[in-house]
């Protein structure tokens, strides 16, 4: 029998029945649609948030170091950087926990005024920099910076208090949802602060971009485009300031405008280059007749363009400790070496005053110096020749690296100064033990110190440098003030020469003859060191011990004074405004 056909109606029957089940794999398929859409939603929110706010705290990081590089030339490294960590921490841990107070009280969202608070940094900057003699380097730092860093921090860490609230952790456990942000974003600003250091010092006067001022209005534009909006129009004053009238900025105009002003002063700006040491310039003084070489706020060394030698192989140099430096020659040995066949080590070269009158006498040199700036001042604007070993090195990796050959040299000369303060590594017992293993057993050691001998470090400089040279002898550049001036001015800052030998035995100078002089008459009265310092020099009752390459905070803890000091120094020396206009 053939087959039962299916009636029509019952045919049509079978889809209907199968139409619920259909219904709700659609209805499934649309929220798993729904649900990925959402997802991918959340996703872009929260991948926005962390980096826009890494943008920022990048930003804010970089504000830092180029705050801190602007000031430097003014205030010098170390006084800057006394309050520069702590403002810094207040002002984010202000801008953290008052981000939703200034929400309330803007009618705009705060992180639109970036921009303006970035332009007006280096503009701030510029008119503050005439009050600092006012202001000292105890206090102008931290005026400064309390008017120009400290809100932009407070701002932007109350940008990123604002968008880490749209943050999801409902992941993390509630005391890490709680205090995660902020720890995370607080390690994270370090981080960048570390890491845009570290490249801004590097990259620091390859350009005009990368020059002090530079980085700033870097920054400002980079602030634009990370919160850009009409109130940004507010920053045009400060940009047309910074780009026409601050002659801070590396340009050749600003460079002409800024010898305008000099000269009105009696002042030339010959030079200037923003370089691993610092801000280093060659300025002249018209009325006194002298050029000097500068390194932030301090003196590398001078001449003298009014007084001349009558050996044309050398100048006249303004500071007669580095004429001080060259009685190396003068140290009585047993079998003395002529200059011919002599060879020298100078660690550290300013303008070259030293090495110069040691290759003038025909010693065979060598000279370590950090900068590739500072050499090519020195020989290009000074009176260094050209016929030197010139090493443009870390001393410490040098000299090291140095003493593992059989180099040996008959004389060395250690003279390492800037801003107040010696570089610490320099000092150490370990440094100081490779020059000895460069010295040949008959050589002379002269190491130029400069330091307050009311405080411990010079005594702890002395110390370590007697436990590596067993004979030694030390001398001041000035008489030692007494009592009552002592009593007045708070201080005896110096500069102080150690002669030292690797044998035993007394120390003595030879009576010097006219060839010693060159010609220079800084030479004839300054050449013989004068002003012996006994250990009743030292005022401090703190013996400190030994410098070893592990405890130099011993050193550095003191740097602080001693720069302080050396920067009112500074200012009897040059004018004030001399070194405010850079």
């Amino acid at each position: 029998m053939p087959p039962k056909k299916k009636s029509t109606k019952q045919a049509s029957a079978a889809p209907e029945a199968s139409s619920p089940e259909r219904f709700e794999k659609e209805l499934k398929d649309l929220a798993a649609k729904a649900q990925e859409q959402g997802g991918w939603r959340w996703f872009r929110k929260q991948a926005s948030i962390y980096i826009r706010t890494g943008i920022l705290l990048t930003l804010v990081a970089a504000a830092c170091n180029a705050s801190y590089l602007a000031l430097t030339p003014v205030y010098g490294a170390i006084p800057t950087s006394v309050w520069h960590s702590k403002l810094v921490m207040a002002a984010a841990f202000a801008g953290w926990s008052g981000n939703v107070w200034l929400s309330r009280i803007l009618p705009f969202d705060p992180a639109h005024l970036l921009p303006v608070f970035a332009a007006y940094i280096p503009t701030v900057q510029f008119f503050l920099f005439s009050l600092s003699g006012t202001l000292t380097a105890r206090y102008g730092p931290a005026v400064t910076e309390l008017l120009t860093l400290f809100p932009l921090v407070a701002l932007s860490s109350a940008t990123v208090a604002n968008l880490l609230e749209g943050a999801d952790l409902s992941m993390l456990p509630s005391f890490l949802a709680d205090a995660g942000p902020g720890i995370g974003s607080w390690a994270l600003f370090k981080l960048a602060e570390s890491l845009t250091g570290g490249y801004m010092h590097v990259f620091l006067g390859w350009s005009f971009l990368t020059s002090r001022v530079g980085y700033e209005i870097l920054l400002s534009l980079a602030y634009t485009l990370f919160a850009s909006s009409n109130i940004a129009a507010l920053a045009i004053p400060a940009m047309y300031h910074t780009s026409m009238l601050n002659y801070h900025v590396p340009t050749p105009a600003a460079t002409a405008k800024l010898n305008s002003t000099l000269q009105a002063e009696d002042w030339l700006l010959l030079d200037r280059r923003e370089s691993t040491t610092g801000y280093i310039s060659v300025m002249e003084s018209l009325k006194e007749g002298y050029r000097v070489l500068r390194c932030d706020h301090s003196l590398l060394g001078g001449e003298w363009t009014k007084i001349r030698p009558t050996d044309s192989r050398v100048s006249e140099p303004i500071y007669g400790v580095f004429v001080m430096l060259e009685a190396v020659r003068l140290v009585q040995i047993p079998e003395p070496v002529p200059d011919s066949e002599a060879k020298a080590l100078v660690v550290g070269l300013g303008i070259g005053t030293t090495p110069s009158g040691l290759v003038a006498h025909g010693i065979d040199t060598t000279v370590v110096e950090i900068d590739p700036v500072v050499h090519e001042f020195a020989s290009k604007h000074f009176t260094f020749p050209a016929n030197h070993t010139a090493v443009i090195d870390d001393a410490v990796s040098y000299t090291a690296s140095l003493a593992e050959t059989d180099a040996k040299f008959d004389y060395i000369v250690h003279d390492v100064f800037t801003g107040g303060a010696e570089p610490v590594d320099l000092f150490t017992l370990e440094f100081l033990q490779g020059l000895n293993t460069l010295l040949k057993p008959d050589g002379v050691i002269a190491i130029n110190y400069a330091g307050d001998f009311m405080h411990p470090a010079p005594k702890i400089v002395v110390n370590t440098i007697k436990e590596v040279f067993p004979t030694c002898r030390i001398f001041r550049e000035s008489p030692e003030p007494d009592a009552e001036t002592l009593a007045k001015e708070g201080q005896d800052f110096t500069n102080m020469v150690i002669f030292c030998k690797k044998t035993a035995g007394d120390i003595t100078f030879r009576d010097p003859i006219p060839a010693d002089f060159l010609g220079s008459r800084s030479r004839q009265a300054y050449l013989m060191p004068r002003h012996e310092v006994r250990e009743s020099s030292f005022k401090s009752s703190e013996d400190g011990g030994i410098m070893r390459k592990n405890e130099t905070q011993k050193l550095a803890k003191w740097h602080q004074t001693s720069a302080l000091g050396h920067w009112d120094v500074m200012r009897i020396v040059i004018p004030g405004k001399i070194w405010e206009l850079w």
